[in-house]
């Protein structure tokens, strides 16, 4: 590949330059950070020719531009979704002439916050728009009406796509070629775009949870969960594959999440047609790696890789039939290990080409392969997407994510190592303001969300913005994180938070012993599980810290498993949390007396993952133990405030009510 990347031409984009942060006021600094990437997620067409993509528009606004790329690349808006409840998601190319796009919606009703998908397609002149989704306005299953399927195939060349579909009592004479009025659950439909002509090709079953396809129009894979309380306690999936040509069912593994949301069993992901196998995930010695299976009756396995230190949880498929060329897993960074010769040559090359974005991602391809789209970034840099041509050998520049921070000298995240209470090492991110010493700043804690995720090295608009400001910032992986292994995850954050919280604690208390946070200027901040560690902190260690800020928190474990009892798998969530002293103990809206340090929470009251009621609980808290608290509420929002106006708000009272409380100047 010749090291030299051409820009294509796509007129109209959104764009910036940018100074350096440091010389700006917070406010400033905040709606550069703050805004929502101008790029929210591409794809490309199967001749390679026309490439379509999701800008934020502001307001909560999405528009869907459709650009060909052999027509002067000029952005044509096609879809413009403006009802603040509902997101345009994501969009894949059915064919040449349709795309296939996902709307999330979410509302609030009695006192509950309430998620929702639903499918539609667009014709790729925009003059055509239909939904694909059954019509659930009038079901009397309301938790199953949520769901609103999603394309599983679009390996066929005729304008046909697999679609799930959870199909209703009251879906009989809607189009389906199902006769029964007794049918519930989870099926498969064949859609033809251009017709918009639909056959069910898989019945549907209430046990049905998941459907696999080889990439070509074959479903070769199915998942079942059991009708009965211990299957929904262990959350047991059952795997049957089909042999080719063939629709009969064999049985092919069983799954299980224990109690403490560890996983058992060969996890199948994709099949690969041509060596009729099937890619899935199962525990070896501890962590997760990968496997192959034969779907010929033999039920052989085959161990494809694996690490000692780390769990292998990605699996790396390209083009319109998912062909599987690799697998991936995090140490200090993403490493992608590549099967398949062609494309592990051309990553190298792709490295080669740009030094600067070692993250690379293959988005999409087209049907031939011959083009692909791919996504590279880094630390420093929030990410491009590319396209690249096998037979001109050419890599051209499309769209940057996130333009406002074109020009932004943005600060490295360096992976080290720091030692928990016990002498455990801890992985860990340190990131410093750029041009500083790295000595004496004012500090911030910022554990990860989940507890089951992983902070990995990349860009972080969180973590970049505190650094614009000044701050050294430190993501600690603590005991509890997932991608470590089954002995690093313990029994779950919550089970074992003294585990989790004290790491999360110890990682300041290196920051202050190493002289990297000045002595009286060390905060936490931490989004969902990561607001909850920040505020348990304080209960641990009420004087480590002189601020917290918590992003849609955790308050009170008692209150989640409530909030949790009217959900399909309460029974499971019951036992991930557990009984018994760990219930009280690990909640901070429990134990708010022992707080010194001032706090400041955000919400949006349309959050599914922690209600809003999570944090108004731990306000309340606070203010009868005569604590400083201040909770700011977001209408409409969701866990992630996906909303550049809430993120930029976000970002300037965080930042001046941590300065106020460190005592650093605005």
């Amino acid at each position: 590949m010749r090291n030299r990347v051409r820009r294509l031409v796509i007129a109209g984009l959104l764009a910036g330059a940018a100074t350096p942060a440091l010389a700006e006021d917070g406010a400033t600094v905040a709606v550069r950070f703050g805004q929502l990437e101008a790029v929210r997620q591409m794809a490309l067409s199967p001749s390679g020719r026309q490439v379509s993509y999701i800008a934020n528009i502001g307001n909560g606004a999405q528009v869907l531009y459709v650009v060909d790329l052999a027509a002067g690349g000029t952005p044509k808006g096609i879809l413009k979704q403006t009802i603040p409840e509902e997101t345009l998601h994501g969009c894949t190319w059915g064919s040449e002439e349709v795309l296939v796009c996902y709307i999330d919606m979410h509302s609030r009703a009695s006192g509950q916050a309430i998620a929702a998908s639903r499918l539609l397609s667009v014709s790729s002149d925009g003059k055509s728009v239909n939904m694909l989704t059954g019509d659930y306005s009038q079901a009397r299953y309301a938790l199953t009406a949520r769901y609103g399927g999603e394309v599983i195939d679009r390996g066929g060349e005729d304008g046909r796509v697999l679609i799930t579909r959870m199909f209703l009592p009251e879906d009989r004479g809607a189009g389906s070629n199902i006769a029964s009025a007794d049918y519930l659950g989870l099926g498969v439909e064949s859609i033809n775009l251009k017709t918009r002509l639909r056959t069910t090709v898989e019945r549907p079953r209430e046990e049905y949870s998941e459907f696999i396809t080889d990439g070509h129009g074959n479903i070769r894979i199915s998942a079942r969960i059991e009708d009965n309380a211990t299957a929904l306690k262990s959350w047991t999936r059952h795997y049957f594959y089909r042999k080719p040509n063939s629709r009969d069912w064999f049985g092919m593994s069983t799954v299980t999440r224990d109690a403490d949301g560890l996983y058992s069993g060969f996890d199948p992901y994709a099949v690969d047609a041509a060596s009729n196998v099937a890619y899935g995930f199962d525990s070896n010695d501890g962590r997760r790696a990968l496997f192959t299976m034969a779907l010929d009756g033999s039920g052989k396995r085959e161990l494809v890789l694996a690490r000692p230190d780390v769990d292998v949880n990605g699996l790396i498929t390209i083009g319109r039939h998912h062909r599987v060329v690799g697998a991936s897993y995090a140490t200090e960074r993403r490493i992608s290990d590549y099967f398949d010769p062609e494309i592990s040559k051309l990553a190298q090359g792709l490295h080669k080409a740009l030094p600067g974005q070692p993250l690379i991602d293959f988005v999409d391809a087209s049907g031939d392969e011959g083009k692909l789209l791919l996504f590279a970034g880094g630390d420093t840099d929030p990410g491009t997407f590319y396209l690249y041509d096998k037979e001109s050998r050419q890599l051209g520049q499309l769209l940057p994510v996130r333009p406002l921070l074109a020009g932004q000298t943005l600060a490295p995240m360096k992976p080290i190592t720091f030692p928990a209470a016990d002498g455990t090492q801890i992985p860990a991110y340190l990131t410093v303001p750029v041009g500083s010493s790295g000595k004496g700043l004012p500090a911030i804690v910022m554990p990860h969300g989940g507890p089951a995720t992983r902070d990995e090295w990349g860009f972080d608009w969180l973590v970049q913005f505190f650094a614009a400001r000044g701050y050294a910032v430190i993501q600690p992986n603590y005991r509890g994180s997932a991608g470590y292994g089954a002995e690093w995850f313990r029994k779950n954050g919550f089970k074992s938070w003294r585990d989790a919280i004290g790491d999360v604690n110890d990682a300041g208390r290196w920051l202050l012993r190493e002289g990297i946070a000045a002595p009286g200027k060390l905060a936490a901040v931490g989004w969902s599980y990561g607001g909850y560690a920040v505020l348990q902190g304080q209960v641990l260690d009420a004087d480590l810290y002189k601020a917290t800020v918590a992003i849609a928190p955790v308050t009170d474990l008692a209150l989640l498993k409530f909030e949790a009892s009217s959900e399909w798998n309460a029974d499971a969530f019951e036992r991930f949390i557990g009984s018994g002293p760990h219930v009280t103990e690990g909640s901070p809206a429990l134990n708010a007396a022992r707080f010194k340090a001032p706090v400041l929470m955000f919400h949006g009251d349309h959050d599914m993952n922690a209600n809003v009621e999570q944090s108004r609980h731990m306000a309340n808290s606070l203010r009868a133990a005569g604590k400083s608290v201040e909770l700011v509420e977001y209408p409409g929002l969701t866990h992630s405030l996906v909303s550049s106006a809430a993120r930029v708000d976000m970002l300037t009272r965080a930042d001046a009510f941590l300065r106020k409380a460190l005592g650093i100047a605005p």
